[in-house]
């Protein structure tokens, strides 16, 4: 090998250099991607939240259903995820809110606007119309419940108002009951008066001061889960009786329920 060629080469020699062995590190990415997990799934329900308020918007209202059913269930496994691997940040707090306005928010004011619009018959006209604009009413009020959420350090096991999955449940089980025409009450739900009454309830109820018990399940164990172990088998047995008349009912049970609880711990004190 000629003088210019030797440059190329460097021969490495274990002994000379074993004083920086010990500073080569590996990257490990487990720990960076676990971080990230719960945030991934919010951001997965943010993203079906959208799609259902598009598919709502255009009366594709069974696939809606389908959209807001999964971003209940993400709704629900991020804060699972976050628990179980014992993330906690700021971050995701922000973001579990952000995801909730659109999926829980905004998305029951879209379905009363859609019903109202076929309620008034204006399906074939375009542009907004400004006799089912009361139908995001429900939206501004469960705007305004999430912020108050995010300050009132009372709701850590239950809740103060009605939360908004619950609301969305709601109003996304009277689009079922009209898109399928359950028991032939499609047409009923239809009645002007009616939605209109639902978002002037359902908004206030958002913001009522009324404790309503949650739904998590700390262990499996009767005690101290009576209550959400019972209604939870009421809530299975009416979905397996009345399918998709189901949802609306069981929130409205979910309110009767609360509020009996509520009275009635207030007469004993």
């Amino acid at each position: 090998m000629g003088r210019g060629g030797g440059a190329l080469f460097v021969f490495w020699h274990p002994a000379k250099h074993s004083d920086l062995r010990g500073e080569v590190k590996i990257p490990t990415f487990g720990p960076m991607l676990k971080k990230h997990i719960p945030n991934s799934i919010t951001l997965l329900n943010l993203l079906l939240g959208c799609c259902a308020l598009v598919s709502i918007l255009y009366g594709q209202y069974v696939q809606g259903f389908w959209f807001v059913f999964f971003a209940v269930v993400a709704d629900f496994a991020d804060g699972l995820a976050a628990r179980l691997l014992g993330i906690h940040s700021e971050l995701g707090k922000q973001l579990d809110s952000i995801a909730d306005t659109v999926s829980f928010g905004v998305v029951p004011g879209a379905v009363y606007y859609s019903l109202l619009v076929q309620a008034w018959g204006l399906g074939a006209t375009a542009g907004l119309q400004w006799l089912a604009v009361p139908g995001f009413i429900v939206s501004a009020f469960s705007g305004l419940r999430l912020a108050k959420f995010n300050l009132d350090t009372r709701q850590t096991d239950g809740f103060i108002g009605l939360p908004t999955p619950s609301s969305t449940m709601f109003a996304v089980g009277l689009m079922l009951i009209y898109a399928l025409d359950t028991y032939g009450m499609g047409e009923w739900v239809l009645s002007p008066a009616f939605l209109y009454a639902c978002v002037a309830v359902q908004s206030y109820l958002l913001i009522a001061e009324i404790p309503m018990f949650g739904l998590k399940f700390k262990s499996f164990t009767w005690a101290g889960h009576e209550v959400q172990f019972t209604f939870t088998a009421i809530a299975i047995v009416l979905l397996l009786l009345t399918r998709e008349l189901a949802f609306s009912v069981v929130v409205v049970l979910y309110v009767l329920f609360s509020t009996l609880m509520y009275v009635m711990g207030k007469s004993k004190t």
